[in-house]
């Protein structure tokens, strides 16, 4: 791959490693029980927590994990955290799609963050329409909060809260091919430089021709680029992150073609100061700059029922975030931790251009006319009818939280962020959480938050021949109870969360004319839901362990999302050997319809992993998702038919070498 060459090249003169190195004792291969257990995450309350301790609900995979997952894309670790799940669906490339406590939306209810550094966006609010692969090389860990965030992350974090963070401190190299024309290599340097400097380097490039799908219609090709490079100090951090994808083929639109596309990519410039790091404060301030762009057409209508030739249409649109942040955490005594913060953001869609086969230049309008067919996919700027589009989403926050430890059994935390979007919305979100400890294997917790997601701009200004947006859209807001009860051993850890949701003002689309062929974006829909999720970890030999989820939803799910499903993974290790199998099963989902209903049955999904490791320096590893071939479709509302196929068997082999 020469593009992978040069990046190697780039990376080796910005952070050249150590060959001589010893590896560390704690490689790749390990991960005991006591480690999948002894985790702590900051990312739920920005203070150190553990998970008995935390006032949320929190699933975190650290990278040993994920690699007995077999998964490739960080967002398939979804499907192994309570009330989660993720499917492929019909957007603008059949991006992953979140499915959350029995919501299944479109607009962006889940926050996903890189680093701590958000990627949902002003345009469509979804962070995988632009960013629909992260590989799963670059990960050193991945947390989740499950439930509302927005008390420390605003917009967004409505549902949940996925952080992804990326590694800095090994060097390897890994390569590695598998079914469908599936090739991978990643890169990972890091080195220490002079004054205690030090750089990292994480390169990924990961591509496959595809699984055919619709008789032999379409394949669904990926091809994607990583590229992030760093340094830190005791003081400050830098960073560079591109990530690249092209998701062509397959679903765009509702259209199956293979000439369907989807192109997307980001770019990243972040720097952190940190202004005091002592037992008493902790003070650091941090300002970054993402943009994103997409282009993207799905086919409309064929050649063989119009004037011309093939109709497509889509968006090339791109936005703009520049985010400035300042945390500080004071220990005010040895019970109370106070944590204060602001947030200032610039975002921006800066283009909102079309992509079309059909354009009437002379009346600057998509006509399906043979006069106006354009012979391909063509971008079409200054776009009148996307003009409004172009907006800005200025927003300043602050918020504020503390913690009390009230005796040596119970904690409190009480906290609230304000938000102020400019010309749209404003919000306060509290948070409350009380935990009582009552004896060294039991926690009980009470946690109430709310949360809320701001329109974005594809639903207050759109205005093509479907939708119609409506500026007047105020935000959705949410309000989450949870009890929660946790028991943990030195082998063994379970929990149990009932949670209830009041959802308001959710924003759907409504018809507005007597066929139902255009539709206004309001503010229409509200309704409660409530749940159970179970997980739990045990030991089963000195070498083997199991892991389990299991959510129950009590009340009808939105959009046809999944009711009830489960996740399990079994691991065990055989001197050098280590083998790991995981399931994830979906209950039955019916829809139903005049003339074509969606029926698809309860079904499981199998995965497997095997790990060789003669030494800590290199690493064999063969993974499969969907071991038996499963196939099955997925609902989409937007399809015709409500059906979407998913992706047959995928097995990969790899090579990992430690350096």
């Amino acid at each position: 791959m020469p593009l992978f060459r040069k990046l190697i090249g780039f990376a080796s003169l910005f952070a050249i490693p150590s060959f001589a190195n010893t590896p560390p004792a704690d490689d790749l291969f390990e991960l005991s029980f006591e480690e999948l257990l002894d985790v702590n995450i900051e990312l739920a309350t920005k203070t150190d927590e553990t998970r008995a301790t935390v006032p949320s609900s929190i699933t975190v995979f650290n990278k040993q994990h994920i690699k007995l997952l077999g998964v490739k894309n960080a967002y398939d670790l979804m499907n192994f955290v309570p009330g989660f799940q993720n499917t492929r669906g019909d957007w603008v490339g059949a991006v992953p799609k979140e499915h959350t406590r029995g919501i299944y939306l479109d607009s962006g209810n889940v926050l996903v963050m890189i680093d701590g550094q958000r990627i949902n966006e002003s345009s469509f609010g979804k962070a995988s329409v632009y960013t629909p692969f992260i590989p799963v090389d670059v990960i050193e860990r991945v947390e989740f909060i499950r439930g509302p965030g927005s008390a420390l992350y605003g917009s967004n974090a409505f549902l949940g809260v996925m952080n992804v963070v990326t590694k800095n401190k090994v060097n390897e190299v890994t390569i590695g091919f598998g079914e469908h024309g599936f090739m991978q290599s990643t890169l990972n340097t890091h080195t220490t430089l002079e004054g205690g400097v030090t750089a990292y380097s994480n390169i990924a490039v990961v591509q496959q021709q595809g699984q055919t799908y619709f008789n032999g219609q379409v394949n669904d090709p990926l091809k994607n680029t990583f590229v992030q490079l760093g340094i830190k100090s005791e003081k400050f951090d830098a960073q560079y992150r591109q990530n690249s994808n092209e998701l062509d083929g397959f679903i765009n639109l509702a259209g199956i073609s293979p000439n369907n596309q989807h192109r997307s990519e980001n770019r990243l410039v972040s720097f952190t100061y940190r202004w005091m790091t002592d037992e008493q404060w902790q003070v650091s301030s941090r300002i970054y700059q993402i943009n994103h762009q997409i282009d993207s057409a799905g086919l409309i209508a064929p050649a063989s029922v119009l004037p011309a030739g093939d109709f497509f249409v889509g968006p090339s649109w791109r936005s703009r975030d520049i985010n400035f942040t300042t945390d500080a955490a004071w220990k005010y005594s040895p019970d109370t931790t106070i944590n204060v913060g602001i947030e200032v953001s610039r975002a921006k869609q800066t283009e909102a251009d079309v992509r079309t086969t059909y354009f009437d230049f002379n009346i600057g309008n998509i006509d399906i006319s043979q006069i106006a067919y354009l012979g391909k996919i063509t971008t079409v700027t200054n776009y009148a009818q996307f003009e409004p589009l172009k907006q800005d989403f200025n927003s300043n926050a602050i918020y504020s939280q503390i913690k009390h430890q009230l005796n040596d059994n119970v904690t409190l935390f009480v906290g609230a962020r304000y938000d102020e979007v400019k010309h749209i919305d404003e919000k306060l979100s509290p948070r409350l959480a009380a935990i009582y400890q009552f004896n060294a294997e039991h926690t009980f917790k009470i946690q109430y938050g709310e949360s809320f997601r701001t329109p974005v701009s594809n639903e207050l200004n759109s205005n093509d021949d479907v939708t119609i947006g409506n500026s007047q859209l105020s935000s959705e807001f949410i309000k989450t109870t949870e009890l929660v009860w946790h028991w943990q051993t030195d082998k063994n850890q379970f929990d149990v969360v009932v949670f209830n949701n009041d959802l308001n003002d959710f924003i759907t689309l409504v018809p507005i004319d007597s066929v139902g062929s255009r539709f206004r974006f309001e503010n229409v829909y509200n309704t409660s839901m409530q749940g159970i999720e179970l997980n739990g970890n045990f030991t089963l030999t000195d070498k083997g362990w199991f892991e389990f989820g299991y959510t129950q939803m009590f009340d009808e799910t939105f959009n046809a999302s999944f009711r009830r499903f489960a996740a399990a993974a079994w691991k065990q290790q055989w001197n050098d050997l280590q083998f790991s199998l995981n399931a994830n099963w979906r209950d039955r989902v019916f829809v139903p319809a005049q003339n074509n209903s969606f029926n698809q049955d309860a079904y499981t999904i199998f995965g497997a992993s095997l790990l060789w490791q003669p030494s800590t320096s290199y690493q064999w590893r063969i993974e499969a998702q969907n071991l038996t071939n499963k196939h099955y479709d997925v609902f989409d509302p937007r399809m015709p038919d409500g059906r979407v196929p998913s992706a047959g068997r995928q097995l990969r082999a790899s090579f990992t070498y430690k350096f």
